[in-house]
């Protein structure tokens, strides 16, 4: 071995100068990443760029070159990521204190902007948390605490995903969704005075309702009395002995047998009332 070595010394050594040129020459590039490719501190290219369209598998992941002392290269996610918001305190219009846990997930689509405005995806989530709390802020709001228990809540979901999306689109990000996980009033007096005001309107819905309705009834009851009204007008100008005669044995019915037979009534034969048996 030490005559191997001795002979061929310097073929030895030059191939282990080529071998880690070589290694310091090449670098992978993971199907998670995107390599940026830094030289004298400017971006040059970028390995396996984000594309929509691309199917998975066939990006430009896998072996490429740099420039050895030259080309430094900085990987940076590829993949969705999340910021978090937790306990966040937003007033809503209608003066309720809510602690709100929410989401948003974002992903780099421009790997060389988010590397000059901001680093590194750690300092670009530092940048876009006070975003999102302010795009909180704002749109919660302008919205009622019952308004965020109906489907409206997806609406200020979107509008804040807008605007927290123009904002991220200068750090190189794209917000892909907002979420709210969780919005709670605070527990103790806060909260029983909101159950009790929630109560209270409730009650007063309801009784506005109830009162709508009763108003109906008697628009109701008013019309069909003056419809009822017009139809004996015209039955009585058509026919008024008929229309008399059907009148007296209607009270006829309501004196002698809806009375159960306990009505008894001394009348001269010849009143008027008992007219309609004399034959008329």
């Amino acid at each position: 071995m030490s005559d191997i070595w001795t002979t061929y010394r310097l073929y030895i050594v030059a191939a282990l100068v080529v071998l880690a040129a070589v290694l310091s020459t090449l670098f992978v590039t993971p199907e998670t990443k995107q390599a940026v490719i830094i030289r004298t501190g400017e971006p040059r290219e970028i390995v396996n760029m984000f594309t929509p369209d691309d199917p998975f598998g066939q990006t430009g992941a896998g072996i490429w070159y740099r420039i050895p002392f030259v080309d430094r290269v900085q990987m940076v996610e590829r993949r969705v990521l999340d910021l978090d918001m937790d306990n966040e305190q937003v007033l809503t219009s209608d003066q309720q204190r809510l602690r709100v846990n929410a989401y948003a997930r974002y992903r780099i689509i421009q790997p060389v902007t988010m590397i000059q405005r901001s680093g590194d995806e750690e300092r670009l989530n530092a940048q876009l948390a006070p975003i999102l709390r302010s795009a909180l802020r704002q749109e919660l709001g302008r919205r009622t605490f019952a308004s965020l228990l109906t489907a409206e809540r997806g609406t200020a979901m979107n509008s804040i995903r807008d605007t927290l999306d123009r904002q991220a689109r200068e750090y190189g990000a794209q917000i892909i969704d907002v979420r709210i996980k969780a919005a709670d009033l605070p527990d103790g007096t806060p909260l029983q005075a909101a159950f009790t005001r929630m109560i209270s309107e409730r009650q007063e819905q309801a009784e506005t309702i109830r009162a709508q309705g009763r108003k109906n009834a008697q628009i109701i009851r008013a019309q069909a009395d003056a419809e009822a009204a017009a139809i004996y007008a015209d039955a009585y100008g058509k026919d008024p002995d008929f229309y008399d005669f059907y009148r007296a044995m209607e009270s006829y019915r309501q004196t002698f047998i809806n009375g159960e037979g306990s009505s008894s009534m001394v009348l001269d034969a010849d009143n008027e009332y008992f007219n309609q048996f004399n034959g008329r």
